[in-house]
């Protein structure tokens, strides 16, 4: 594959060593640590300074994460997917702040994404990316998102795409990848095997590997939504921001665009992180707590009812830990029931009907209240990472579980009337 320099991209460095190499001569992770070397872009920020500045990116007309192109990976001549990614709504939610017992809480709403998650950003840099490299064919492994958002965005450049996924992901996700024509292995066994199956294959045939917690840029695509953040609070950095985690990109990603921000002296000062685990899926939660080494900390056997959040070994350990440690946050873990009663919670208190790991970040806020680790004038970011269509059955269950229900009912107005209680006494 034949490689081109990103004119903003001075290197790529290795989390654990600290090596840098160049993005013409690099693969994605340092050889001296095997697929554990992840690598991080670094940028020269004063030649970013000469082309963005806030001043023009509130004259810019590209509503999309192409207004960041100096601040991402991607060569200047490289074309953007022809569907729009990113610059999504920042919500205001004052209900929710209230629960959660902070002045202002915001939602970050990637449910509207192309594809309808977060993971959008990802491969949209990932299609690009391949693209400038010369390859045929790009594959990733997933629980759902990214595996759906790598297939949106292939055939959005009619570009060839291998998923892997495993046989438990929900349906929905499944029949995503389908209609936009990915070759799809459903995999028997987790997450954790069709990742390594995936890695297999994509060496085995040289196709474009878009792993998260491997492939350096899929952090960079993400980061974008930290950027947007910043942007849409008139350039001031919330006091917490809450992420659930999985494989650990995105907060990792997140953290990275408040960096970069705070580089370039755009904000002055970058946010605690909460970083959301499922208690069935609790990685790095639990190497947090032991304070032991994530990148030898022992894989756990991961279930949980938050597909999108499911990771025995989280690939992105390193530097999703270290988002947590630099900024004075906290792992929080919640369990399936929390997640599950955050669904209708955050719906009917904002309008957003997110997926398990979506609602996941309201269930981490809850939390994060009961131990004492938000304050009463805090701002506080929540991102809402995935569309609630995405797994219709955990929603219903959600439902169920709080006693919401349909009444069914003759077709009379008698009927309605017999039936509707309290609501007509208004």
């Amino acid at each position: 594959m034949r490689k081109r320099q990103p004119p903003t991209v001075v290197s790529l460095r290795c989390t654990i060593c600290g090596k840098e190499y160049a993005p013409a001569d690099a693969a994605y992770v340092c050889p001296d640590h095997g697929n554990e070397g992840i690598l991080d872009v670094v940028y020269d920020y004063e030649a970013v300074r000469k082309r963005l500045s806030p001043m023009l990116l509130a004259q810019s007309a590209d509503h999309t994460m192409w207004r960041y192109r100096p601040l991402l990976p991607v060569c200047d001549d490289s074309p953007a997917p022809p569907i729009p990614v990113g610059w999504t709504p920042l919500v205001s939610a004052p209900r929710l702040a209230g629960l959660g017992g902070v002045a202002r809480v915001f939602l970050k709403d990637d449910t509207r994404q192309p594809t309808g998650s977060l993971k959008d950003r990802a491969s949209a840099l990932a299609v690009m990316k391949a693209r400038e490299a010369g390859a045929s064919v790009i594959t990733t492994a997933s629980t759902g998102n990214a595996a759906a958002a790598l297939a949106g965005m292939c055939a959005a450049f009619a570009a060839r795409c291998v998923i892997f996924v495993p046989q438990s992901a929900p349906p929905a996700k499944i029949a995503q990848l389908l209609a936009y024509g990915a070759k799809v292995y459903l995999v028997r066994g987790n997450y954790d095997a069709a990742f390594d199956l995936c890695m297999e294959a994509a060496a085995a045939y040289g196709w474009y590997n878009r792993n998260t917690g491997f492939n350096p840029y899929m952090a960079e695509g993400k980061k974008t939504a930290a950027f947007e953040i910043c942007e849409q609070l008139g350039w001031k950095a919330p006091d917490t921001v809450f992420v659930a985690v999985g494989d650990g990109c995105i907060i990792s990603g997140l953290h990275k665009g408040f960096k970069d921000l705070y580089a370039l002296g755009w904000i002055d000062r970058i946010p605690a992180f909460m970083g959301v685990q499922a208690e069935g899926s609790d990685f790095l939660f639990r190497a947090w707590k032991e304070a032991a080494d994530p990148l030898h900390f022992p894989p756990i056997r991961a279930t949980t009812v938050a597909d999108s959040i499911s990771a025995g070994l989280p690939r992105d350990r390193i530097k999703a830990s270290r988002a947590i440690l630099e900024t004075r946050g906290a792992w929080l873990r919640v369990s399936d029931a929390r997640i599950l009663e955050a669904i209708p919670l955050l719906a009917k208190n904002s309008g957003l009907f997110a997926e398990p790991a979506a609602a996941a970040s309201l269930a981490g806020l809850l939390a994060a209240r009961e131990q004492g680790l938000v304050s009463p004038t805090d701002t506080s970011v929540l991102v809402v990472t995935g569309n609630g269509l995405k797994d219709v059955p955990s929603s219903m269950r959600a439902c169920e579980d709080a006693r919401i229900a349909p009444i069914t009912v003759d077709p009379s107005l008698a009927d309605v009337r017999r039936t509707a209680g309290a609501l007509f006494k208004e």
